[in-house]
């Protein structure tokens, strides 16, 4: 790998709390660093404290005037506005700091990288994808992943990559950079005719100028890992390849999962692994290994999510876990602790088999369509040919 991993964390995180029974709750980030601390995997890694991104970095994608009501929010106590106040995003004490940090997590990953200090760098408090230039959506308040791909591109990266792989679109990011063609961004979801934010189809390929940069992939409700990966096998590494990104941007959410209550794909943690596999694979193909990751959506908190983000840890530091590794019981005591009813797991895996067949030009299984519904949108646009499923 040439130079050490970056892992971005601080208990401080925990402070984008969205409060109550809200689904975004910040525990599944605090079990995370517990387990992949128990097993190991965070061993002889010193974990980089973020400081709070400042309101300049902050409006490299989001207004003035959003930043300045975010930051009075708290105080004003009438309607702010700006989506701020909504069941999905509820005001919260301290809401522009808790939210400018997990900024200031990626842009430390991100310069970490730019400066050759780290190949790869992870922070799984970040991949708030759907907070838009004006106003805060979908749980996110400010747009981490678009303000550090901003800052890549002043830093050094001609051509930055973005892979979203959350069940939600991607829609914050591919609006912020939908006309910039040093911008590629690609998103897997689950089919907006079926779940919010109802956009993410194959048909928005980018602005003026930047036609072919913005990539959709709407997967059909009940996806498992094998149809995922053969879909995302047919359009992403062909893209990336036609592309030539100087760095690769992923948001790992983990809402994908068969168990998570906000949607209805049918993937499971031994998917999730091989996800992230895969993408430390392309970036070793593609961009000379230069790899920020991002956490994201994933809300069932302790069955899945710290697993699958342990995992992601343990890939980005090259230390991967065996899925039939045993949880440790001293952080299986701790979630019982918390949740006295709760069913765990006892392995790092579910034993689900995520190999898959390589689309090959025809159409057999559902998630085909899918595969030559986008294939056939973007491929043109970067000199591929739709059809020959070498391209």
């Amino acid at each position: 790998m040439g130079t050490p991993a970056a892992v971005v964390w601080d208990p401080a995180l925990l402070a984008y709390d969205l409060g109550g029974d809200h689904p975004f709750n910040p525990v599944r980030l605090e079990l995370t660093i517990a387990l992949a601390t128990q097993l190991g995997v965070l061993d002889g890694v010193e974990l980089l404290r973020p400081e709070p991104a400042s309101d300049e970095e902050i409006e490299r994608i989001h207004e003035v005037s959003y930043v300045s009501a975010v930051r009075e929010a708290p105080m004003v106590g009438w309607d702010v506005g700006h989506g701020l106040g909504t069941p999905d995003n509820p005001v919260f004490s301290q809401m522009h700091e808790a939210s400018s940090l997990v900024v200031g997590a990626s842009l430390q990953a991100a310069a970490k990288i730019a400066s050759g200090a780290a190949n790869r760098a992870v922070n799984i408090a970040g991949g708030l994808h759907h907070a838009m230039r004006d106003h805060a959506a979908g749980f996110c308040v400010y747009n981490d992943c678009a303000v550090a791909i901003s800052w890549l591109l002043d830093n050094g990266a001609e051509r930055v990559a973005y892979i979203d792989v959350d069940v939600h679109h991607g829609d914050g990011v591919q609006a912020a950079f939908y006309n910039d063609p040093r911008v590629l961004t690609i998103s897997l979801h689950q089919n907006p005719m079926t779940l919010w934010p109802g956009t993410g189809r194959v048909t928005e390929l980018g602005g003026p100028g930047a036609e072919g940069t913005s990539v959709n992939i709407p997967l059909p409700p009940h996806t498992r890992d094998p149809a995922w990966l053969r879909a995302f096998h047919a359009v992403v590494p062909s893209l990336l390849g036609a592309f030539r990104p100087d760095v690769l941007v992923t948001q790992c959410g983990v809402d994908t999962h068969e168990e998570d209550p906000l949607a209805d794909l049918w993937l499971s943690v031994d998917g999730h692994r091989e996800i992230y596999r895969v993408l430390r694979g392309l970036a070793e193909q593609y961009v000379g290994g230069k790899w920020l990751a991002m956490g994201g959506g994933g809300y069932q908190l302790l069955r899945v999510v710290p697993r699958s983000w342990t995992h992601l840890i343990a890939t980005v530091l090259d230390r991967d876990v065996d899925p039939e590794t045993p949880l440790p019981i001293e952080w299986v005591n701790d979630v019982l602790r918390r949740a006295p009813g709760a069913e765990l797991p006892r392995t790092m895996g579910e034993g689900m088999d995520t190999g898959f067949v390589p689309w090959d030009g025809t159409a057999q299984q559902p998630v085909d369509s899918v595969i030559r519904d986008a294939r056939g949108a973007v491929f043109p646009l970067h000199g591929l040919d739709p059809d020959d499923p070498r391209d």
